[in-house]
């Protein structure tokens, strides 16, 4: 076989060297260099072949599959881009081209490649699959049970027909992180004619739209497919908002860049005396002993070796889903990290807390979940005691090693945040278990 192919090639070139029937000849080259695994001699073969034929589709559709086996990624989706505009129903160059994107992380282009395809192929499962598994990718999995939570949205509920019934139907009201609109859908059904909600996720934001649409508000609200810092007053807002809503809380509280979106709120989208929905959230926590959580954190003889080197190398968070796993309380509850929402400035925290212990017991880390104070009178909380699997899961923050506790004592922990997330560390580890 690969006697004949090298056959093949020298009579290839022989009618090559005679300049006859060249751009078809150019392809059986390509093909014999690509079957000999000569990528760099196929490559050349389908730049020549383009050089005479820019638009040869078979020519941008090999050479962006070489392009994109080589990690050559960009110049690999121009040749598929070309592709698809000189054929745009091509399936192969349809699917290529969302691929290649899918693999440079420009997940929502690779989204709308998929769906043109799956539109193209209804019968294909193929790109219909693609689409969901691209969707998840873009979509974090907890909205769905965050929508679900009946406890969480009737607390913003509340705090929403209030401040709408404070400020008159004529507020401008700014929601910050749409979603699937609902809190601005609750904002309009309390009565407020202008709603601005911007959401920074495409798929999202067209999906916020549509349910706006079918539930009867899009004369009230309008979603701008922008991150908040981009947004500006006279453009995308008629005024300064008299109302900001926002659930852009993560869990462990900050991890979603809350102090920089409502500080820049402060400084530029809303008024000196707006109401702000959540006005403040707090992390509380307690000490925690959990052999089944540890096991997700430490790990130390394993198959007769010690490994336990690869404890450092451990997560500093981690999400617990309170009906499937088990802890014992360590401590009563602590009040760990207040953020004031309605401060325009917020600076890096730290300092030393002590936690009175209630029970012997080897510490795992914090379990750490939130109180969230919405408005005068309203709050919420997603205590392990009486909430779990909810939209914000508990979240417990390991210490670097277990650590021994006594019942009578007090165990000392650094706690605070950088602004972008929280510090939770032991004072001291001296009775830090091996």
């Amino acid at each position: 076989m690969a006697g004949e192919l090298d056959l093949a090639r020298e009579r290839y070139c022989e009618v090559l060297g005679h300049r006859y029937r060249v751009a078809d000849v150019l392809p059986l080259l390509a093909g014999i260099a690509a079957l000999k695994g000569d990528t760099e001699a196929a490559m050349s073969w389908w730049t020549e072949l383009l050089l005479l034929k820019p638009d040869h589709v078979l020519a941008l559709l090999e050479k962006g599959a070489l392009l994109l086996k080589t990690g050559e990624r960009a110049e690999a989706i121009a040749c598929f881009e070309m592709a698809a505009t000189v054929s745009p129903d091509n399936p192969l160059a349809l699917n290529n081209l969302a691929v290649a994107l899918a693999q440079a992380d420009r997940h929502h282009e690779a989204l709308n490649g998929f769906r043109r395809l799956a539109r193209l192929q209804p019968e294909n499962v193929m790109p219909q699959h693609q689409v969901r598994r691209m969707t998840s990718r873009i979509v974090p999995f907890w909205h769905i049970p965050m929508l679900n939570d009946v406890r969480r949205n009737d607390a913003f509920e509340a705090a929403i027909v209030r401040a709408v019934a404070a400020r008159g139907p004529d507020a401008q009201v700014l929601d910050i992180g749409a979603g699937s609109g609902l809190l601005s859908m609750m904002a309009a059904r309390a009565g407020a004619r202008r709603i601005v909600t911007c959401e920074a996720v495409p798929v999202i934001a067209e999906a916020a739209g549509r349910i706006i649409e079918k539930n009867g508000f899009a004369d009230r609200i309008d979603v701008i497919n922008k991150v908040s810092t981009e947004l500006a007053v006279g453009h995308d807002l008629m005024s300064r908002a008299d109302i900001l809503i926002s659930e852009i809380l993560s869990s462990d509280l900050l991890a979603e860049d809350v102090l920089s979106t409502f500080e820049d709120a402060h400084a530029r989208l809303i008024k000196e005396d707006a109401l702000v929905i959540p006005r403040a959230a707090t992390a509380v926590g307690c000490l925690a002993e959990s052999d089944v959580l540890g096991d997700y954190c430490f790990v130390g003889e394993v198959s007769g070796f010690d490994v336990s080197e690869f404890s450092a190398l451990s997560t500093n968070r981690l999400p617990v889903h309170g009906s499937m796993t088990n802890w014992r309380r360590l401590s009563l509850d602590v009040d760990l990290q207040t953020i004031d929402l309605t401060r325009k400035k917020h600076a890096e925290e730290l300092r030393r807390l002590e936690i009175p212990v209630m029970a012997d017991g080897v510490a795992t880390g914090i379990i750490q979940w939130m109180k969230i104070d919405l408005a005068e009178g309203v709050e919420f909380s997603n205590h392990p005691s009486n909430y779990c699997d909810g939209g914000w899961l508990q979240v417990l923050h390991p210490f670097p090693k277990p650590v021994k506790v006594r019942q009578g004592s007090t165990f000392s922990i650094m706690v605070g945040h950088d602004r972008s997330s929280l510090i939770l560390m032991p004072a001291t580890l001296e009775e830090a278990c091996a």
